[in-house]
């Protein structure tokens, strides 16, 4: 007698039987939902059912756990969304807090001399995570916040993590179907692969309208004491013809100015 077929997530990834899964694997496939695909900034009940594989009965329940500890938010519209006992717990991880707090007087000073959105994030598997914003004063729509994940092909900071990242990683990434967010949204591998060598080359990314209309963002990178990229500076301002090389120097000052706190010394680095 046949069985029954395999229960697939979003995205067609085989699932073992529900029974299969403990319940801590179901918890935390509840959260994965917020992030896999793509990441979404809030899940209707039945989305994060199918995102997860689990049952919507199920899914109920434990969803109703998470909001009673603070993991996930009910928004008035019924939609669900990441909550801040999340958050504050990833903010107490040693690296983050660290980089965060080092990083913060530099973001200020960018933030006062463009007064523009200003970004700090990190790679985090398929994306990049945000770890601080200071919101600027012009009308810029910007989706960024803190906490939250953008794809790393689309966003300023995301191409300059993607770009410093292992070989192994670039690969896996572009060899998965890549979102078109608006018309000028690179998805085609080797175009990417060609911009992230740019970007190496070049030392900053600058991208505009590729993951929201109307916007522009100018990223560079932050490295440790080795050399390594470890996270990636941004500005986002309104699309303007020009406008965003008028902040490329104040992007790579920040930039380097955090990575020379966190110990990195040019000619140390390339003797390593």
């Amino acid at each position: 007698m046949a069985g029954k077929p395999a229960r697939r997530a979003t995205g067609g990834a085989a699932l073992p039987p529900e029974d299969a899964r403990t319940l801590p694997a179901r918890l935390f496939a509840i959260l994965d939902a917020f992030t896999r695909p793509a990441p979404a900034v809030s899940l209707s009940l039945t989305a994060i059912s199918e995102r997860s594989g689990i049952p919507l009965s199920t899914t109920h329940r434990l969803v109703g756990e998470w909001v009673t500890w603070g993991g996930l938010t009910r928004q008035a519209d019924g939609r669900y969304t990441l909550g801040l006992r999340l958050w504050e717990l990833g903010m107490q991880t040693p690296t983050t807090r660290t980089l965060r707090t080092i990083a913060l007087p530099y973001l200020e000073d960018l933030y006062e001399a463009t007064r523009e959105h200003v970004h700090l994030a990190i790679l985090d598997g398929h994306d990049a995570l945000y770890l601080e914003k200071l919101s600027g004063h012009r009308p810029v729509h910007v989706i960024s916040r803190v906490g939250g994940r953008l794809p790393l092909h689309s966003t300023g900071v995301g191409l300059v993590l993607l770009a410093h990242a292992p070989n192994d990683v670039i690969h896996e990434y572009l060899s998965q179907a890549l979102q078109r967010f608006l018309p000028g949204t690179i998805t085609e591998p080797e175009e990417l692969r060609r911009r992230l060598a740019g970007i190496r080359t070049l030392g900053i990314a600058v991208m505009s309208e590729e993951m929201t209309a109307g916007s522009s963002s100018i990223a560079a990178p932050i490295r440790d004491r080795t050399g390594m990229v470890v996270a990636a500076v941004s500005v986002v301002t309104r699309t303007t013809a020009g406008v965003e090389h008028d902040h490329e120097q104040a992007v790579q000052a920040a930039a380097q100015g955090i990575s020379r706190a966190l110990g990195y010394r040019r000619a140390v680095a390339a003797r390593g």
